[in-house]
């Protein structure tokens, strides 16, 4: 019960490098690590002012990183 208020209290505009990690892991099956969020941000990925990350924001960034490879 802890962990769904916890995720209650989250904003997905703007997640500390550690949430965002967890809650991409979660949603996506597979794992996010902190290192792997901050090797994309190093190449170029969105963060807010406060270096949190906006998911819509940082989701955009993936797909447009995904079209450079093709």
């Amino acid at each position: 019960m802890a962990e769904n208020q916890e995720a209650a209290g989250l904003n997905p505009n703007a997640l500390t490098l550690a949430n965002a990690a967890r809650m991409l892991t979660r949603a996506g099956g597979q794992p996010v690590s902190v290192a792997m969020l901050e090797a994309d941000v190093a190449a170029g990925a969105p963060t807010n002012s406060d270096g949190t990350i906006n998911l819509v924001h940082y989701a955009a960034w993936l797909v447009k990183e995904m079209g450079h490879r093709d």
